[in-house]
C-alpha cells in the first residue's frame, strides 16, 4: 500500500454520542490511504473504547490512538501534530459530519494550487452547496474569503495544513494562545507564511448542539475590529488586544470542555 500523504487530527472530549457519526462518515471518504489520529482528551464516558471499535476493520486508514491528559482542546491539538508524520494534516471536530469527498477535495486543491497556499478551507453548511439555501451561504463565504484573503472565515471543524507550515507557524501551543478562537490565531500566524484557497465544493456540517456561545466566542464589536483591522496590525489585536479582553472576561481554552447543552 502507498505510504499517505494525508493524516487527520480529532481531538475529543466525552464525545460518545457524537463521535460514532463523525467516524462513520470518515469511514465514508473516497481518499485513501490516511492516518487517522485520535485524541483522547481524558474523557469518562468510553469515548476511546468507541474509536476503537468502530475503526477496528477499517481498510486503508491507519489510526493512532493518543491520550492527552492536560485539560483544553489547544493541548490535544498539540498533542496530535507532534504525531503528524505526511506532508499535509486536516483537524476535523468530533461532533462534524464530512461528505465522502472531503479529503479528496481538499488534497485537489492543494494539487492545483502553488506552493504559496499553506491551507485550505471548508465552508460549514447544512448540506451540499448546489441546494438552496447551503448555495447562497458557499457563494457568500466564498466573496468574503476573497475580499478578505488574509483573515479566518472558518473554524477548527474545516482547517487543513501543509504540515511544514503549521509547524513553522509554531503549530497550536498553549503558551503563545491559552484562550478560545484558536482557529483564528493559528490562521494569523499561517498568513505570514503564504494563504489559503476556499472551494465551492469543500463544507462540512458541524452540530449546532451549543446555543449560548458566549463563554466561548467574541463580541461583535470584536468581530468587525477584526475585520477592520489591517493584517500588518493584527498581532496587536491577537496579542495585545484581543488577549487581554479574553483573560478579563476568562474566555479560557477550558471553557470549550462546558458541555452547557447536557
Amino acid at each position: 500500500m502507498t505510504a499517505p500523504s494525508w493524516s487527520v487530527v480529532i481531538p475529543y472530549f466525552n464525545e460518545r454520542d457524537y463521535l460514532p457519526a463523525t467516524l462513520e462518515s470518515l469511514l465514508a471518504q473516497s481518499f485513501r490511504p490516511f492516518t487517522l489520529i485520535l485524541v483522547d482528551n481524558a474523557s469518562s464516558d468510553g469515548s476511546a473504547e468507541i474509536c476503537k471499535e468502530l475503526l477496528r476493520n477499517a481498510v486503508g486508514i491507519t489510526p493512532i490512538y493518543l491520550h492527552e491528559p492536560r485539560p483544553g482542546k489547544i493541548n490535544a491539538l498539540e498533542c496530535g501534530l507532534a504525531r503528524v508524520e505526511t506532508a499535509f494534516v486536516s483537524f476535523c471536530d468530533a461532533d462534524t459530519y464530512y461528505p465522502p469527498h472531503y479529503l479528496t477535495r481538499c488534497a485537489e486543491v492543494f494539487a492545483a494550487s502553488t506552493p504559496d497556499v499553506v491551507a485550505v478551507m471548508a465552508s460549514n453548511l447544512t448540506g451540499p452547496p448546489t441546494h438552496g439555501l447551503a448555495m447562497k451561504r458557499q457563494v457568500k463565504t466564498m466573496a468574503v474569503a476573497r475580499l478578505l484573503s488574509k483573515q479566518a472565515h472558518t473554524g477548527g471543524f474545516g482547517q487543513t495544513f501543509r504540515t511544514d507550515a503549521l509547524r513553522r507557524a509554531g503549530g497550536f501551543s498553549m503558551a503563545r494562545w491559552p484562550y478560545v478562537l484558536e482557529d483564528h490565531e493559528i490562521m494569523q500566524r499561517i498568513f505570514k507564511l503564504g494563504t489559503s484557497r476556499y472551494d465551492f465544493d469543500l463544507w462540512c456540517t458541524p452540530s449546532n448542539r451549543r446555543s449560548d456561545r458566549t463563554s466561548v466566542n467574541w463580541t461583535l464589536g470584536e468581530q468587525v475590529l477584526y475585520h477592520l483591522t489591517p493584517f500588518a496590525l493584527k498581532d496587536w489585536f491577537f496579542y495585545s488586544f484581543l488577549a487581554r479582553r479574553f483573560a478579563a472576561r476568562k474566555l479560557s481554552q477550558l471553557n470549550l470542555r462546558e458541555k452547557t447543552w447536557t
